[in-house]
């Protein structure tokens, strides 16, 4: 695995469940996946990354950064690169990703590439006074995301392109009324097995995921058919190998949007590690290494997890098990390894039951106790 975050760390219990020896290329000391972490190393750079999978037998990864060239490099030295550079070059461009869905006829919001303040406030004037802009590449928990009603408001971004010296551009979106916000998960198999697990509810707080409802309130029937029929056009139209996760609006006209997409396990899954028959990291190991992929079902009614943000404002998660566990004995902790700070995801909790009221309150009063 390619990346030393979280979601390496978590990768790690379904590797010792499987009996599959996983290996980390961390970008520093002391990261999550410090457990696993064999080397440390620039995962930019072609000959450390060679040099890491040459003892391996599948590459793959904790986020979608590793440059195409290195990609391409490892694909040309023989190994087994699960997603690979053609999908992820669809995850690491929100234009090509863009350009990609629509060519597959899915569905998206209007959007438009501006590389010119003139060509932004054409679109904003053409939607109604406002619009979602984004950077192309590097933006993730809110960052490089704006609603704006001026070009101007970007006016530092464009700023960057002109300094690049290159051919950039904006991804420039309608702003959607939406009335909540969903994601749908699916894993393939280099073979082509799919399989879905249901459609979530996500709850986003200054453009971080806060919450995660399993399965989505309200959304048997046409909402989850759409939602796993999206995943798996997705899936297959872009050849993913390994997890998938669609980030999706609803919006209030009774539309189904992609919004982002993610080629890997993806937070608004944390859930399916104690509330699905197969969790999510583990289907990412069968997924990568071509085996049968395993059930995706509910074990209880409701699951919700609750990200811990930030942390306590002294001391570490651990210093607050005591009350946690005592106080709330149904509540599952993952703690990421992390130090605290503002806004940062350092763990999460996930309750499950069969009352939706009482387990969304277990959840959050759970991870409350790690916060200040």
């Amino acid at each position: 695995m390619i990346g030393g975050g979280q979601l390496a760390r978590m990768m790690i219990p379904a590797a010792v469940e499987l009996g599959v020896e996983i290996r980390v290329l961390a970008e520093a000391e002391g990261m999550s996946a410090a457990l696993a972490a064999t080397a440390v190393g620039d995962y930019r750079d072609r000959d450390t990354v060679l040099a890491f999978a040459r003892d391996v037998d599948v590459v793959t990864f904790d986020h979608e950064h590793v440059p195409q060239e290195v990609l391409h490099a490892l694909i040309d030295a023989g190994e087994a690169v699960h997603p690979g550079p053609g999908a992820l070059a669809v995850a690491q461009d929100k234009l090509v990703m863009r350009e990609r869905l629509s060519e597959l006829g899915l569905p998206v919001p209007d959007w438009g590439r501006v590389e010119t303040a003139a060509e932004l406030d054409d679109f904003i004037a053409e939607h109604g006074g406002s619009a979602v802009v984004k950077t192309a590449r590097g933006g993730y928990d809110g960052k490089g995301v704006r609603v704006v009603r001026r070009a101007a408001e970007v006016a530092e971004w464009f700023a960057t392109l002109a300094e690049d010296g290159n051919a950039g551009a904006l991804l420039v979106e309608e702003l959607v009324d939406f009335r909540r916000e969903l994601a749908q998960q699916v894993a393939r198999r280099p073979s082509g097995e799919i399989v879905a697990w249901p459609v979530v509810e996500t709850v986003q707080v200054d453009g971080i995921c806060s919450e995660v409802i399993a399965p989505a309130p309200h959304s048997a029937g046409r909402v989850a058919d759409l939602a796993e029929d999206i995943a798996v056009r997705v899936a297959e139209g872009l050849e993913v190998t390994g997890m998938l996760a669609v980030e999706l609006f609803e919006t209030v006209d009774g539309r189904v949007l992609v919004n982002e997409l993610a080629m890997r396990p993806h937070n608004s899954g944390h859930w399916s590690m104690d509330g699905a028959t197969t969790g999510q990291f583990e289907q990412h190991l069968r997924a990568v290494l071509d085996l049968p992929l395993g059930a995706t079902g509910c074990r209880e009614p409701w699951s919700v997890m609750v990200n811990v943000l930030g942390g306590p404002a002294e001391g570490e998660m651990v210093d607050r098990y005591p009350e946690m566990l005592a106080s709330h004995p149904t509540a599952k902790v993952h703690n990421y390894g992390k130090s605290p700070r503002p806004g940062r995801k350092i763990g999460h909790v996930t309750v499950s039951g069969d009352d939706l009221d009482e387990v969304v309150y277990q959840a959050r009063a759970a991870a409350a106790v790690f916060a200040d």
